[in-house]
This record gives structure tokens, sequence and C-alpha cells, in this order.
């Protein structure tokens, strides 16, 4: 049993999932990008991390450091169309709304689509140290229940929930 103490501490936060795929060689992973917006209250969560996204990983970016976003920005990307790209878009990160961080998960065998997860809505535990799993840097937890008899399902808020809001 953990003590109420420890408990307080562990960040469980609103993520949307950007993208979603099957790790290679592996049945069980898949590797999501998650938004985790730019409502935390502490400095250290607000900055934009520089993996690249996985779904553009393989990819040149679209765009370069203030290069006004192309007329497909209204199609779902983080960029209002016409709006300028910030100064780290030549850092490796194709877009930026806010905390950005790769989760390696083992729901692979939940989600034979992985891309039915793309633009969900879950919770997340945000403050544990990274992991490297099959060779990928995991930045956080993915919550979610199932039971003995096999179902299953994602912790997920109110849509009307944004990206980085915090359990209380």
């Amino acid at each position: 049993m953990i003590s109420f103490d420890d408990f307080i501490k562990v960040e469980i936060t609103v993520g949307k999932i950007l993208s979603a795929e099957k790790v290679q060689e592996t049945d069980k992973l898949l590797k999501l990008s998650v938004d985790f917006g730019n409502n935390t209250n502490d400095e250290q969560d607000t900055k934009v991390r520089t993996e690249t996204t996985p779904a553009l990983a393989d990819s040149s970016t679209p765009f370069a450091k203030g290069e006004t976003t192309p007329a497909f920005a209204d199609s779902g990307t983080p960029f209002a169309k016409g709006e300028t790209t910030p100064a780290f878009a030549d850092s490796g990160t194709p877009f930026a709304k806010g905390d950005i961080r790769q989760i390696v998960s083992g729901i692979a065998s939940y989600f034979p689509d992985p891309q039915m997860l793309v633009g969900k809505k879950c919770m997340f535990v945000t403050n544990i140290p990274p992991r490297t799993i099959k060779g990928l840097e995991s930045n956080g937890m993915i919550l979610a229940v199932s039971t003995e008899d096999g179902k299953f399902s994602l912790l997920e808020p109110n849509a009307e929930i944004p990206e980085g809001t915090r359990a209380r």
C-alpha cells in the first residue's frame, strides 16, 4: 500500500493522441505521439520536447523556421492556416502545440488499427522517469482498465476537457 503523500505526487494529465503506430517486431506495443497542451502549471512541463512526431518521422518537415504554413494547415495540424511557424520548427519537431511526448504502450492487441486512437483524449501519468522499451524512449504511461475476461477501456475525459488538464 502507498501513502496518501506518495499518491498525490502522481501527475495524471489529459493528453490528445496525435499519431499511433505499431512498433516493428512486436505484437503488443504501440508508439504514440501525445500532445499534453500548455495548460500545465509547472514550467518544466510546458517545454516542447524535440522528439520527431512518429507519423512524420520518415518525411521531411513540410515547412521551415519562420515559413508560413501551407493551406493544408487547417486539416488538423495545430497551426492555423497562414500562421508563422515557431522558432523551434527546425529542431526536429515538425509542429508544436504544447508538450508533445512519445509514449510506448502495450495496448496493440486492443487496437488492430492504431489509427482509431488518433484524436482521442486519454489520461496519462506524466511525471514518471523516461523508460526505454524496444529501443524507443517512452515519456509517460497511458491509463486503462481491463477485466479478467478481456474487457478493456482507456480512461477518457469528456471532450471539452483540454489537453494538459491535470486530475485533482
